[in-house]
């Protein structure tokens, strides 16, 4: 079975965002898109993004187990001195 590929126009309508933030996510590394372009250095890539790399991205970005939070650190007080 052939599996669906979108342009990043399309991936944006579905996830609600703007292009932009789709070409930046492809720039970043953080959703992986194949350049479709005739030559691997054109003016202008092509980028299509396939459907199980979409999945995959919103399972990373979703996930809670894929965020990474920090605890907020707690101010200590200092033990009082002690005189023998």
């Amino acid at each position: 079975m052939l599996e669906q590929h979108y342009a990043p126009v399309d991936a944006a309508t579905m996830l609600g965002v703007d292009s932009e933030q789709v070409l930046a996510w492809i720039h970043s590394g953080e959703l992986a898109a194949a350049n479709v372009a005739k030559t691997q250095n054109a003016k202008r890539p092509r980028w299509r993004i396939s459907e199980s790399e979409l999945g995959k991205f919103l399972l990373r970005r979703r996930h809670p187990a894929s965020v990474t939070t920090s605890t907020p650190k707690v101010a200590r007080r200092p033990k009082p001195k002690q005189y023998v």
